[in-house]
């Protein structure tokens, strides 16, 4: 697997398991609160991955594929959670 992917996964997991607590946990009205704070810490999660990696060739490509699944993810949870939040 290429580190690209590899260095990505870990951040898609942290935002899969923040949306599911989001769910879970926050009331309906603070959905969409929650779910930024759940990006905010993708972001960060995600500097924190690229610079510790030895490699500093395609670090923007790398960046770029966990902020960008991160979004999707985010995306994805939003349209589940929008009927409820209404």
């Amino acid at each position: 697997m290429t580190s690209r992917i590899s260095s990505a996964i870990p951040v898609w997991v942290a935002v899969v398991v923040g949306a599911v607590l989001v769910a879970t946990i926050s009331a309906p009205t603070g959905f969409f609160k929650w779910l930024s704070i759940v990006l905010a810490g993708a972001v960060l999660l995600t500097f924190a991955i690229q610079l510790a990696l030895p490699s500093k060739e395609g670090l923007v490509i790398r960046m770029m594929a966990s902020v960008g699944g991160a979004v999707i993810l985010l995306a994805i949870a939003t349209a589940i959670m929008l009927p409820f939040a209404l």
